[in-house]
């Protein structure tokens, strides 16, 4: 297993924290590796919503650095269970399992990590943060706040997709375009915009264990399979 799993942290209190953690994660891992080319995605997605909490940009700041805490432990936990694979969440399996594997390009690690933090752990994240702070996802700006946040992520992806698209042996290489045949079904706008009304439903459900559980296993099914999909070695 390449490194990255590593005994369990405490979980980060803080978005600096949360950007230290992810330096840490990638100058562990070697190049190539399949959960550094998604570290490094989000770290610098990270590093965006620092300088914006910052700046006065969202409008309730408060929220959205505990849902950016909180939503980063949950990829530090399947990094810390790394290197025991039943540990390791199941929407995070597919791309732990893959991250050595040949033939699979950079972007695609890049997009099944975002699928997976985005489609299982975001929802989770929401309600999570919406509980701690004694709110609801439906409060006050908490998803215009949330939608905010589409148009760093947004860029993030096209420019993965642009250093795939732009590689200049694209034309000839029939592999690169098999890629991108393959990822073009994936978009970070409707899995965003699918994670919020899961956040939703997971919020409606949140004292009703049996229900939560079942919410819970059936988004962690759907991203793997996802994820798996998206990591084809064509």
């Amino acid at each position: 297993m390449p490194a990255g799993g590593t005994a369990a942290q405490a979980p980060v209190t803080s978005v600096a924290g949360a950007i230290a953690r992810m330096e840490a994660i990638g100058a562990s891992v070697p190049a190539g590796d399949g959960l550094g080319c998604f570290n490094d995605m989000y770290l610098e997605v990270t590093k965006q919503v620092d300088s914006d909490l910052s700046a006065g940009f969202f409008a309730d700041p408060a929220f959205m650095t505990q849902l950016d805490i909180t939503f980063a432990n949950l990829y530090f936990e399947a990094v810390d269970a790394a290197d025991n694979p039943e540990a390791v969440p199941l929407a995070w399996r597919p791309l732990i399992e893959q991250r050595a594997q040949p033939g699979i390009e950079p972007v695609q690690f890049a997009l099944a990590g975002m699928n997976a933090h985005i489609n299982h752990d975001l929802p989770v994240a929401v309600t999570g943060t919406c509980t701690t702070l004694a709110t609801a996802p439906s409060a006050g700006t908490h998803q215009a706040d949330y939608q905010k946040v589409d148009r760093l992520l947004d860029a993030a992806e096209q420019s993965v997709r642009q250093s795939l698209e732009s590689a200049p042996e694209l034309a000839a290489d029939r592999h690169l375009q098999a890629v991108c045949n393959l990822i073009s079904s994936w978009s970070i706008n409707s899995a965003r915009d699918l994670a919020w009304d899961n956040s939703l439903l997971l919020w409606e459900v949140r004292g009703d264990p049996v229900a939560r559980g079942l919410l819970c296993d059936s988004l962690a099914a759907t991203t793997a399979m996802a994820s798996r999909l998206l990591l084809i070695a064509v």
